[in-house]
């Protein structure tokens, strides 16, 4: 994996072909990452961002997951759930 920051791609965009043809890129600013750019071919377009959305939406689940465990969420019944999502609807719908 290779890290570029967003100055050096606006200075030197031909830089990003380059490297996203070999490794996968990570644009950094100020040092952070804000963005994953990943080398595809135009055949595996759409199987890439597939493959992508299902892992964001794993990593979700299991941040979910992992929240429920520490505040004692993940032991609630089904009744006791279901009691949430209906109050927590009514506040939103006032």
């Amino acid at each position: 994996m290779k890290f570029v920051s967003a100055r050096e791609l606006r200075n030197r965009p031909g830089v990003l072909r380059t490297l996203a043809r070999n490794d996968d890129v990570v644009v950094t600013a100020n040092g952070k990452p804000v963005a994953m750019l990943l080398g595809i071919t135009q055949d595996d377009l759409e199987d890439t961002a597939h493959a992508v959305r299902q892992a964001r939406a794993q990593l979700a689940l299991s941040r979910m997951r992992k929240h429920a465990a520490l505040r004692g969420t993940d032991r609630m019944s089904a009744a006791a759930l279901n009691a949430e999502i209906r109050a927590a609807r009514r506040r939103r719908a006032r």
